[in-house]
């Protein structure tokens, strides 16, 4: 009975069935359908001041130079709940990364903490993302803070240019952007770059869905916009269901009982 709820605070008959129905803006479900990429913004969904915090402790990248980096492997369990799965590498083939420094080869890297794994806001952006792509439970997502910062001209992708990350969802946020010109993202239809498709400056706050499996995608040279101070720029990047035979074998060997793409058990 209506009444009955009244002794909690709150008239839950009211309350939304699904918290995570309208999570993302209007036309990002139809915008991914009809060109396979889509931008939006979290607007109040998460603190971003709060994980803004959390890029100034980043250790630096062991295989590329001027770039700060941590990653965990998260999962969606059959609770609908946010589980770390813990350390595994991260693994692209040639096929999708052409940068000297990372394809072919496993990387390792400082875990995120879990001071942040375990925010609120930071685990209902997971599930929504997770809802957004279909991501079932026990399917391995990849969850990154990475970043560069620096006083000289510098290429973020440190020599991937055109590319595709080897999976079937990827999302990019923008956390930060500080006396940064250029770092603009531009997607395609070709890894040549002779189909460009969009354009665009990401400021914080703002997300970047793309099927990385259809597009390609790459970011400009960021530069100092006042010259006489340093620079910074750093994202969340989260993916899942990864078409990179590379990758899925060193998935299936640190986690036997994921869900991998394209397989069973």
């Amino acid at each position: 009975m209506k009444l009955d709820t009244l002794k909690y605070g709150f008239d839950r008959t009211t309350m939304p069935i699904d918290p995570l129905a309208d999570y993302w803006s209007p036309g990002v479900s139809e915008d991914l359908s009809r060109q396979h990429w889509a931008l939006t913004r979290v607007g109040s969904r998460v603190d971003l001041e709060a994980w803004q915090g959390f890029t100034t402790d980043l250790p630096r990248d062991p295989y590329v130079n001027q770039r700060w980096k941590r990653m965990a492997w998260l999962a969606i369990d059959d609770q609908n709940g946010v589980q770390t799965l813990g350390p595994c590498p991260m693994a692209q083939g040639g096929a999708f990364n052409d940068a000297e420094s990372m394809a072919d080869r496993l990387r390792y890297y400082a875990p995120l903490q879990e001071a942040f794994l375990q925010r609120p806001d930071v685990r209902a952006f997971v599930r929504a993302w997770a809802r957004l792509w279909n991501i079932q439970p026990n399917e391995p997502i990849l969850f990154q803070i990475n970043g560069v910062r620096g006083e000289t001209a510098l290429d973020p992708l440190q020599g991937q240019g055109i590319h595709a990350d080897g999976c079937n969802a990827l999302s990019i946020m923008v956390l930060t952007r500080h006396n940064v010109t250029g770092g603009r993202n531009r997607l395609y239809a070709d890894k040549a770059g002779t189909r460009q498709l969009a354009d665009m400056s990401l400021t914080p706050g703002d997300v970047l869905h793309l099927r990385d499996d259809k597009l390609f995608h790459s970011v400009d040279t960021i530069t100092a916009e006042e010259p006489s101070a340093s620079f910074e720029r750093f994202i969340i990047i989260i993916n899942s269901r990864f078409v990179d035979p590379f990758q899925n074998r060193i998935l299936r060997r640190h986690f036997p009982e994921a869900i991998l793409h394209g397989a069973g058990r």
